[in-house]
């Protein structure tokens, strides 16, 4: 037993910083709300109210994910303002991938001690990633922890909810053989794989991530933290226009990973793997790293972040539209028959 009064603060939780923290942010929260946002901030849970008679048959769409080691490279240069819009990338790209369009957002930041002004700049990421994503930051949590994180680290994660009609669910079984497989560039790694990187980059090689190393063209520490791309937009309007028969957000696993989980039974991809140019942040980490390619493929999205697949009479007309409207991509396969593998030639 001690003598000395004790506080909440001294054992390392300041409840004045998280007040001005909300503070701060308020504003910033509130410039993603719309009309459909009926609660303000401060209160136990957000509301969100569906426009009456808009959808017929409504069907809930929601994802979850974080950011992960990609943040120590964020607590080796200071810079805190993009790692939100990965957070919310993670998210709406991967409910994006059924056909809905995002609602709204929430994020949980943990910290071992909060800094006002970094976690804000976290926050301004995430709000610019609801804003590419039109969608509304609804609510979150801000949690001290002292003694489980050191005081300048802080994890993240992040929730998405969206919605589709039942009729306009894109579930891949319209997929079959003969179909194109278009691919849509990555803006660099986006949030995956970064243990590796981190391995090859800072541990092993122990690049300033300040310097500019070839074939790179701005300095290590901005290529490595380039924000994830959110394709929200491009896609939800292509679908409006074509018939898109499968998605697939290229996260984790990379392409092999990632594509057979759109596929129907009894049939797979063939991907032409010197049909797009491979940004060259991947041929360093594979040539700096001894990284053998098919485990590149495996870790790395290689500079493809998103994947289509339509009719081929409607290939070449999805290809321009997607250009046109600023994103870049490519016909970088197609479907055959199989057993939801993926052949890369």
């Amino acid at each position: 037993m001690t003598d000395k009064k004790m506080t909440y603060k001294d054992a390392g939780v300041d409840i004045e910083a998280g007040e001005r923290f909300v503070e701060k942010i308020a504003p910033l929260v509130r410039s993603t709300f719309g009309p459909e946002v009926i609660t303000d901030i401060g209160g136990f849970g957000g509301l969100f109210a569906l426009e009456p008679g808009r959808y017929r048959e409504p069907v809930l769409v929601s994802g979850t994910d974080g950011v992960g080691t990609k943040l120590k490279l964020a607590f080796l240069t200071g810079r805190h303002d993009s790692v939100g819009i990965d957070l919310v990338a993670m998210c709406v790209n991967d409910i994006l991938v059924s056909g809905a369009q995002p609602l709204f957002f929430l994020d949980y930041m943990a910290s071992g001690k909060l800094e006002v002004d970094r976690q804000a700049d976290v926050v301004r990421g995430i709000v610019a990633g609801c804003r590419q994503a039109r969608c509304a930051l609804i609510g979150g949590e801000t949690a001290e922890m002292p003694d489980f994180y050191t005081s300048d680290e802080y994890d993240l994660a992040g929730f998405a909810v969206g919605i589709v009609e039942r009729s306009e669910m894109i579930d891949g079984t319209a997929i079959v053989p003969g179909d194109a497989l278009i691919g849509m560039a990555s803006s660099g790694l986006h949030s995956n794989g970064y243990s590796l990187v981190r391995r090859v980059v800072t541990d092993g090689l122990q690049v300033p991530l300040e310097k500019t190393v070839p074939p790179l063209k701005r300095p290590m520490g901005e290529v490595l933290l380039e924000p994830t791309r959110i394709y929200v937009q491009a896609v939800l309007s292509l679908i409006e226009r074509f018939r898109i028969k499968g998605m697939a957000h290229i996260t984790g696993g990379g392409l092999p990973g990632n594509l057979p989980r759109m596929l129907p039974k009894e049939s797979a991809l063939r991907v032409a793997t010197k049909s797009w140019p491979v940004p060259g942040i991947f041929t360093f980490l594979a040539r700096e790293g001894q990284i053998p390619e098919p485990e590149m493929f495996r870790t790395f999205n290689m500079g493809i972040g998103y994947c289509l697949v339509v009719g081929a009479d409607q290939a070449q007309a999805v290809l321009e539209t997607l250009n046109k409207d600023g994103e870049t991509a490519w016909i970088i396969g197609e479907v055959c028959s199989g057993q939801g593998e993926v052949l890369l030639v």
